[in-house]
């Protein structure tokens, strides 16, 4: 392949990627907690000292950099369920991952284990201050609210507090396909930078609309890029029948 195919092939991978992230929002649209993710490309640019004219020697190519995450707030969707809880800013609920260590949520489904421990919708532990479980005595279920700053108030008082963890780079936050994120660096907030909404759950800030005419777009731009990649073959095809005959 000459150069100019290599640079369209940089652009059809750029459309799939963007495709693949665009198609992975739309199917988390109704994903409680869910961020829209975002492709990051980068140009890379290859100079040559070959090239017939100045403008021939740079070529451009498109590099796949990741994905950020778009972190504007989904709608607060009541659930009926005081135990419920929104985060009303930065962060997300701390998980016992299912393999050890710690993820985090932003889907904030709470319920109870057998064991009185306070988990996710997945049957995963939620970890309070320090990383410790919140575990609510058999006798003080009938009470049990979540309060604002996280504390977790029983019958005779507090029984613990959810902790909010918020990363100043979010980058380094990794899906895991399964609703909740891993990551490094992250910090504890304090009760008073805590803000909770009990009685219901974030829902995912996808918009269809913007989603769709996302693809729409991409589409377009695979079309025409294949377009042109056909023309290039039509023109090569051209020259070397030209020069088979002139030979």
């Amino acid at each position: 392949m000459d150069i100019s195919s290599y640079v369209l092939l940089s652009h059809e991978q750029a459309l799939r990627r963007r495709m693949d992230v665009t198609a992975n929002n739309m199917a988390n649209m109704n994903t409680a907690g869910f961020k829209r993710e975002r492709p990051v490309f980068r140009e890379y640019v290859e100079r040559s000292e070959s090239g017939p004219i100045e403008a021939a020697r740079n070529t451009a190519f498109v590099l796949d950099m990741g994905a950020t995450h778009d972190t504007t707030a989904g709608a607060f969707q009541s659930t009926g369920n005081p135990l419920d809880v929104m985060i009303d800013g930065p962060g997300y609920l701390s998980v016992q991952a299912p393999g050890g260590g710690t993820a985090y949520t932003r889907a904030g489904f709470v319920r109870l284990n057998q064991a009185g421990e306070l988990t996710t919708a997945g049957g995963q532990t939620l970890l309070g201050e320090g990383g410790r479980p919140v575990v609510v005595p058999p006798d003080q279920l009938e009470t049990l609210t979540i309060g604002p700053d996280g504390s977790v108030m029983g019958r005779d008082g507090a029984l613990g507090r959810l902790t909010v963890t918020v990363f100043d780079d979010e980058r380094g936050l990794i899906p895991r396909g399964d609703g909740m994120m891993t990551g490094n660096g992250g910090r504890e907030l304090a009760a008073a930078d805590t803000r909770l909404k009990s009685g219901g759950i974030e829902g995912s800030n996808v918009e269809p609309i913007v989603e769709t005419t996302q693809m729409v777009d991409i589409l377009r731009a695979y079309q025409t890029s294949m377009k042109m990649t056909q023309d290039m073959d039509d023109l090569r095809r051209r020259a070397i029948d030209r020069l088979g005959r002139s030979s």
